[in-house]
């Protein structure tokens, strides 16, 4: 008893000094949480710092913390467009602020309609004599886009300026699929829906390739005069045209290179940009680190700075990244995540509803319960608009056929309307290593569909029926929408994809504009007077939690000055390929079901950043079924 007595006392013991460790732990992470808020005392007189170690999304996703503590990724940094246009905007017009500091050392890309939007946001900075500095080890394409908007553009002696166009290789995996004997059974409509072409294809159908030039064709346009607009005396016919021409003639120095086509102004170090802001924004007086000058962050100046909500509500609504089912989000369309928050709003008494559509599409199910909640909105009688950003395809068109006027940019890609399906089976797999498949059928979907031994023609002619029929769905919500007849939309569908200058042509849009446009439009219609209304966004934003555990996760990387310059880029090109890989697979063995999905859109930043740390699982489940 009394050897009893001790193992009882130890257990205690242990229970108690447990629960005090969690104790602790718990109120040192509700400490943290409260103090990782940014607070307005830290804004500063000087300079506004937008240090973008990450990519401009539209909807910040949220860090799952187990997910990511298992799979040992680093979640990129995300700073949401809105965030981004309202701190510039008051930037401009604060005495405070005397210059806008760009650091793009660590920028991961944005779309193009966002990367505008941010633009003409600079813009305003300089029309309010303000200096716009910006400064990186390398700019590609889309961190070129922001910094030709800039006074003053520095690179780094060792880094460099390269502008690739939009356009490249993806990769084809039916001959692969061909020599591990899998079946990508394909169901679809739509002589242009490219999307399940890599698992049945080795390379890209002419139709694709006819849709693809116009689509980056129209994209690799805008950009120019984009930039030229910004940026008068760039070069980028020398850049564009004879790239190994016109860096062989500064001697393989890529910066110098830069410098002579007038991509960026002056050559100069992290510290030596510094020194130069420090000129216009004052010196830092509690920092005599070399290059550093007096300035506000980002968060702590939209803490300080926060919307005005005057008048009445018009809600907005965002559908960010790939519709899918289920509750997934922010950052990914959950298909009743995302109904839910419009059925909650049905009680808010809200003036009028913007949807703010991001996303290359993808689950049919989801759509529609998306479109579904959207109408419930629409019976209360009030103006529903749809604002596109940089892709509203597919899917994201599907959801947007309830609006009374659709507003896209000339950047905005959509369009895509089309279906289409794939499902892996593995008969002639097993077959080869001597497994077949026997037994009786009381009818011809009896044991079907059978993913191990194939589908029955019958089968077969199910599954493509449906998708059909899916397709007509779409053509009639389109129609009804557009006033056209399905046959004139069937013309324009098929599965191709627009840029938004054709799709406006074509009246699958309205009219060019912006979040701003489209909430004005809505005010308007619903007789409100400017200052009488305010924009409501619908659904809870990122909180204390997510950024301690995004802080916690990132660590030190947060603020790692990695390589940026052209060897650097070309590991990054490396990690997207490897997330493509990883996608492509997933999107034939996750049986996602009906699919109006854009695959042939550009890749949001977020997933070209994603890494493949995951590829050799995707892998082992291919060769597992």
């Amino acid at each position: 008893m009394a050897f009893a007595g001790k193992v009882w006392r130890l257990l205690v013991g242990i229970k108690d000094g447990l629960s005090l460790v969690f104790l602790l732990l718990f109120f040192s992470l509700l400490y943290a949480v409260l103090t990782a808020r940014p607070s307005p005392a830290q804004i500063r007189d000087g300079a506004l710092l937008l240090e973008l170690n990450g990519s401009v999304v539209e909807e910040k996703s949220q860090v799952d913390p187990i997910a990511a503590l298992l799979s040992g990724t680093v979640p990129a940094g995300e700073f949401q467009v809105r965030d981004l246009v309202h701190a510039l905007d008051k930037a401009a017009t604060d005495d405070r602020i005397k210059a806008v500091v760009l650091d793009l050392g660590q920028f991961l890309g944005g779309g193009q309609v966002h990367l505008t939007e941010v633009g003409a946001a600079l813009d305003r900075v300089r029309a309010a004599d303000k200096p716009v500095l910006a400064w990186a080890t390398g700019y590609a394409d889309d961190g070129m886009m922001l910094a030709a908007h800039a006074s003053e553009v520095w690179v780094d002696p060792l880094g460099g300026a390269v502008v690739a166009g939009p356009g490249g290789d993806r990769l084809y995996y039916g001959a692969l699929l061909e020599r591990l004997n899998i079946n990508a059974r394909v169901y679809k409509v739509g002589t242009y829906k490219s999307a399940v072409e890599p698992y049945g294809r080795n390379d890209m159908s002419e139709p694709a390739r006819e849709n693809a030039n116009a689509l980056y064709g129209a994209l690799w346009e805008e950009w120019q005069a984009n930039v030229k607009k910004a940026r008068p005396k760039v070069n980028l016919d020398l850049v564009t045209k004879s790239p190994a021409e016109w860096v062989t003639a500064s001697k393989g120095d890529l910066a110098a290179a830069s410098l002579a086509a007038g991509l960026v102004d002056k050559l100069g170090s992290r510290e030596e940009f510094g020194a130069r802001v420090a000129e216009v924004a004052g010196k830092d007086d509690w920092d005599n680190t070399p290059g550093t000058y007096r300035s506000t962050e980002l968060d702590a100046w939209l803490a300080g700075n926060s919307a005005d909500t005057p008048g009445d509500a018009i809600g907005v609504v965002t559908i960010a990244g790939e519709i899918v089912d289920g509750d997934a989000g922010p950052g990914t369309a959950g298909g009743d995540r995302i109904a839910d928050l419009l059925d909650e709003a049905l009680n808010d008494d809200l003036k009028g509803l913007v949807v703010r559509v991001n996303s290359p599409g993808g689950s049919v199910l989801a759509s529609e319960e998306i479109r579904r909640a959207i109408l419930r909105h629409k019976a209360n009688d009030i103006p529903i608009v749809v604002s596109m950003a940089n892709v509203a395809a597919s899917g994201g068109y599907w959801i947007a056929t309830p609006a009374d006027r659709i507003f896209a940019e000339p950047e905005t890609i959509t369009g895509s309307i089309g279906i289409f399906a794939v499902v892996p089976t593995f008969e002639n797999a097993l077959a080869e290593w001597g497994v077949n498949g026997d037994g009786v059928r009381t009818t011809p979907l009896s044991g079907q569909p059978d993913m191990l031994n194939g589908f029955t023609p019958e089968v077969d002619s199910i599954l493509q029926s449906t998708v059909e029929d899916g397709y007509t769905d779409f053509l009639t919500r389109v129609s009804e929408s557009r006033n056209m007849t399905t046959a004139q939309v069937d013309e324009i569908g098929q599965g191709r994809v627009w840029d938004g200058g054709t799709a406006r042509q074509l009246g699958l849009v309205d009219q060019y504009g912006g979040l701003t446009d489209a909430l004005a439009w809505a005010a308007s219609e619903a007789e409100l007077e400017e200052g009488d209304w305010h924009p409501k966004f619908l659904g809870s934003t990122t909180g204390g939690f997510d950024t301690l555990f995004r802080s916690m996760l990132m660590g030190d990387e947060a603020t790692a000055r990695t390589g940026q310059d052209l060897f650097g880029m070309i590991a990054q090109r490396e990690q997207a390929l490897g997330a493509q890989v990883v996608n492509d697979l997933n999107r034939l063995l996750d049986g996602r079901g009906m699919q109006a999905y854009c695959l042939e859109c550009p890749a949001s930043p977020a997933s070209k950043s994603a890494k493949s740390r995951g590829l050799f699982a995707t892998l082992a489940r291919l060769f597992a079924e």
